[in-house]
């Protein structure tokens, strides 16, 4: 805008308090653009012949009634001191009609313009404004806030909402909404879920806007609980969400495997009336499509597109990322090759899920074409799109010298450096992965190093503090006595120093390189980095306690595994299925097979939120201590296939315990069971019982275990088909021998190699042919 004495002579006003008149009747005759222009310039010359808050006042209320929101900002824009026009910003905040949101961002383009001289300005405003009795509207620290937030000063912004008071401006819903944005960007939703509890308390109310904001934070932070909680809150206000509410909302609960919770809020939101577009039903679909569900995904697509909904680039994308994680290969390319008939285009996000879908059937080579695709179209790859190709090489099983891979790993890893492509936990964690699966454990701990460097900041931090003060219930009663003591700031400062950390190894680095570790039968500096991982301030979890009870197992080390599982009870840590089967076996090793079956009914039993399960863990109980076994197992057995989830782990376990122990009936009556409800036994179970029933002389029932084992597929070491084989013909059931030796020429056996020469010599003796 020019120079107001740029203006025609009649468009000076005199001053509004002494000429209203003659103002109100040129400025009646004026266009709007005109008013606002001739006005705005009369504003100008209050503010620069009234340098002070308290003496514009009396000549802006005179003039209130002929200004407008445009005016205001024609004024703000003009004025020469910015003080001057953050004066009048204070003064038009007072006044409802007057507020609008370009002078809210004019206001923070001013104050970014010439920061932090700038901030400094509006403070002295605010203090001239309170010396003058001038009451200080909460919108000004709303537009305070956002510009410090702006300039990268978000605790300065949370430190001007803790000097409302100072001001005697109390926040309102608009200054609130403010610093919840601002938090919830820098992802601390927990110091805004402390602030609404305030904002609560206060009587001051939430509308659409402060929901939106705090139920986005809760789904980025994957708090669906608290998310679907604060939506029902919403909806008991009659607040009515916003689409963005519903996307945000229906995206979590897809990606959290509640995709049916979903589908209910996607109706209820076109019930609801409100607008579905193209990002809502990409959420939808997508979320039908990484659970798995890619047939009702389908049918959903074709009712929306019956409504005009046309598939985008999103969409293509989440329908063949969909169809490559659930194996059907074939439509995910056909349905590429519709997109591209469509005249759409590849971005970074599909060309990446391609490379993903071809490296996971290990078409390394056409993976690497669709890179040099993108690349030739000018697109650049992120930091996700080289993750993939390095687990796509990890994966494969392909590093290794030999094929030259590692060396491409390697490329692509220093390539993405430099291009500007940070590696993150991910690129590591694959890379080591890879590595320990080829047994390069050197090169895996190098590049665990390379993460550590330049970290000493964080492992600082780590250390110097309880771990304690860093798990995430902890920390929330810590920010809400902060925020309850009126000191945001000093919650602010904690939060971000715990949020503050570079890329550093986590709990699943730790748990790739001790498995990598403990596989290679490197006990020791296995549990020298579970050590390391605890002093860092990573608590082992289930993974990492079942990985090195695996690798103990292995190795024999019963003692150890003890106090592995101890050390796992006391931090509170729940077992997994594989540790209890590893627990089991160890007893079992022992010969303590009765604490190996109270182990697993104690863990079903603790698991159990089914009031039927724990009456049938009782009853299996009960007949266990009464001496019945077999009857415990049929009716953990039943109770398993009425609910479709049989698991032989326990069963065949205790069948090889039961063997070691010289209870071979009850062994036998086991395997019986398994077969009577069609389950599979393993063939070490096979083989043990086959063994200890040719050893106690009940050859017809090794016969039936081996003829079940031939028909599954088992092929057994040498000693257990020649001991049966022997058995058989020593014991002169001469036609169930031939019929063994046939039956095992047809599973596959070489019984030229197979077979030994006693066993050999025996069957020439009794004219047994060797077929």
């Amino acid at each position: 805008m020019g120079d107001k004495n740029d203006f025609p002579p009649s468009r000076r006003l005199p001053a509004a308090v002494s000429a209203s008149e003659t103002l109100l009747r040129l400025f009646l005759t004026l266009p709007s653009l005109a008013r606002d222009l001739c006005v705005s310039d009369e504003i100008v010359s209050i503010l620069e012949t009234n340098p002070d808050a308290a003496s514009i006042v009396p000549p802006l209320n005179s003039l209130a009634p002929l200004l407008s929101p445009s005016s205001i900002c024609l004024a703000m824009s003009s004025v020469s001191s910015p003080s001057s026009a953050f004066h009048l910003f204070a003064w038009s905040s007072l006044h409802r009609g007057l507020r609008s949101f370009s002078a809210h961002n004019l206001v923070i383009s001013l104050l970014l313009r010439d920061s932090p001289s700038s901030f400094s300005c509006f403070w002295s405003s605010l203090s001239d404004l309170q010396s003058s009795s001038i009451p200080v509207h909460p919108n000004n620290f709303a537009a305070l806030m956002s510009a410090y937030n702006a300039a990268g000063l978000t605790e300065n912004a949370v430190e001007a909402f803790t000097r409302m008071p100072e001001f005697a401006s109390r926040p309102n819903t608009f200054t609130y909404n403010t610093i919840l944005h601002i938090l919830v960007g820098k992802d601390m939703v927990l110091l805004a879920m402390s602030i609404f509890n305030q904002m609560i308390k206060s009587d001051c109310s939430p509308n659409s806007s402060t929901y939106a904001i705090l139920i986005h934070g809760l789904c980025k932070a994957r708090q669906i609980d608290d998310a679907l909680r604060l939506f029902d809150d919403m909806l008991q206000r009659g607040i009515v969400p916003k689409t963005t509410v519903y996307t945000v909302l229906i995206s979590l609960l897809c990606s959290t495997n509640k995709v049916d919770d979903a589908i209910r809020h996607f109706y209820l939101m076109k019930e609801k009336g409100c607008h579905v577009d193209e990002v809502v039903c990409n959420a939808l679909l997508s979320g039908l499509s990484q659970a798995g569900r890619l047939d009702e995904a389908i049918k959903h697509l074709k009712l929306l597109q019956e409504d005009g909904f046309v598939l985008g680039l999103n969409g293509y994308s989440c329908l063949i990322d969909g169809l490559f994680r659930t194996r059907r290969f074939e439509e995910a390319c056909r349905y590429y090759i519709e997109m591209l008939k469509n005249n759409i285009n590849p971005d970074c996000i599909l060309y990446t899920i391609m490379i993903k879908g071809y490296a996971n059937v290990g078409r390394i080579e056409k993976a690497f074409d669709f890179f040099n695709d993108m690349t030739t179209c000018g697109l650049v790859p992120d930091t996700y799109c080289y993750n993939t190709l390095i687990k796509g090489l990890c994966d494969a099983g392909l590093l290794d010298r030999k094929h030259g891979l590692v060396h491409e790993a390697q490329q692509i890893f220093d390539e993405m450096e430099k291009v500007g492509c940070t590696p993150t936990v991910m690129t590591f964690n694959s890379l080591i992965s890879g590595l320990c699966k080829a047994k390069k454990m050197e090169e895996a701990q190098r590049r665990f190093c390379e993460m550590e460097v330049g970290v000493k900041s964080y492992l600082y931090l780590r250390l110097s503090q309880d771990p304690k003060k860093i798990r995430e219930t902890s920390l929330q009663r810590r920010l809400q006595e902060s925020c309850e003591a009126g000191d945001v700031v000093q919650a602010y400062k904690h939060l971000r120093s715990v949020m503050d950390i570079e890329v550093v190894p986590d709990v699943i680095t730790y748990n790739i390189l001790i498995n990598g570790m403990c596989k290679s039968g490197r006990i020791k500096e296995a549990l020298k980095l579970v050590e390391k991982m605890q002093l860092e301030g990573h608590l082992p979890d289930a993974i990492t306690f079942g990985t090195l009870v695996d690798g103990l197992s292995r190795a024999h080390r019963d003692n150890d595994i003890l106090e592995v599982l101890e050390h796992m009870r006391k931090s509170g840590c729940k077992p997994s299925v594989s540790i209890c089967n590893t627990q089991m076996r160890m007893l079992s090793r022992r010969r303590q097979i009765s604490k190996a079956v109270t182990l697993w009914l104690d863990y079903i039993s603790n698991g159990s939120t089914n009031p039927e399960e724990t009456e049938t863990t009782r009853t299996a109980r009960k007949h266990f201590e009464e001496g019945c076994l077999l009857k415990a197992v049929r009716t953990l057995l039943a109770w398993e296939r009425k609910c479709g989830s049989a698991n032989s782990s326990p069963y065949t376990i205790w069948l090889i315990g039961l063997c070691q122990e010289w209870r071979i009936d009850e062994a036998l009556g086991i395997f019986y069971l398994l077969r009577e409800f069609d389950i599979d036994a393993t063939p070490p179970s096979c083989a043990l019982l086959v063994n200890y029933l040719c050893r106690s002389g009940k050859l017809g029932p090794a016969l039936d275990v081996m003829l079940y084992s031939l028909d599954q597929g088992f092929l057994f070491m040498k000693p257990v088909g020649n001991r049966l084989i022997r058995r058989l013909c020593l014991y002169n059931k001469l036609r169930d021998a031939h019929e063994l030796v046939r039956r095992m020429h047809l599973a596959g056996y070489d019984l030229d190699v197979y077979l030994r020469a006693s066993t050999k010599s025996l069957l020439h003796a009794h004219q047994i042919s060797e077929l």
